[in-house]
């Protein structure tokens, strides 16, 4: 691959993070055996990159029965996908691969969700997902009842939406700083686990 900036904004020395976020982002590099490029493109504003984090962390690293992580991730890829967000497309497909065990159901989620083989509740969800991410106004109370009806609490309805909302917000964002997925992404839970280097570690 062809080397691309990071974004168009400012990318701040890791030398100049404050004590948090460094030892945050020391803690992520370590775990995935790189630092992904959203990371050092919010490093710049430290406030921003903290609330985002937070947010993120609410909403993606919890499991319940009607919304697995993998199932979290899956919101992100087609409703980024709809949103033509390469950066999220690449990071949360290698991130959905990994925690749904499954090499190739990002990549078809991407494509055209309505074809995978994801089951009927998962199909229910995206329907109402990339109906946000697209037609906002158009989702109905009706939708949310059939959500309803597959299983989700009311708080996972809630889910639905604030992973769509917050990863609308996450799209434009990366579309407005040109934010380049880290080269890692690409390879992340497609090979067996050891065999591609640092990016088969999560």
């Amino acid at each position: 691959m062809s080397q691309t900036p990071i974004s168009r904004f400012p990318i701040r020395p890791p030398g100049e993070l404050p004590a948090d976020l460094a030892e945050r982002y020391a803690e992520v590099a370590d775990r995935s055996g790189f630092l992904p490029n959203i990371f050092a493109a919010l490093a710049w504003r430290p406030d921003e990159a903290r609330a985002f984090f937070a947010m993120h962390d609410a909403l993606m690293e919890k499991e319940t029965p009607g919304l697995s992580k993998a199932d979290r991730e899956l919101i992100v890829v087609a409703t980024s996908a709809g949103n033509d967000c390469l950066y999220c497309v690449v990071a949360h497909g290698a991130v959905a691969r990994i925690r749904a065990r499954d090499p190739y159901i990002a990549d078809q989620v991407a494509v055209d969700w309505r074809k995978a083989p994801l089951s009927p509740r998962m199909h229910a969800v995206l329907t109402v997902a990339t109906r946000l991410a697209a037609d906002p106004a158009g989702v109905t109370a009706e939708d949310l009842t059939g959500l309803a009806g597959h299983g989700l609490t009311e708080d996972d309805v809630w889910d639905v939406g604030m992973i769509t909302s917050f990863f609308a917000l996450s799209n434009r964002l990366a579309h407005f700083a040109a934010l380049a997925p880290n080269p890692e992404f690409f390879l992340m839970g497609r090979l067996p686990r050891g065999t591609e280097g640092a990016a088969g570690r999560p």
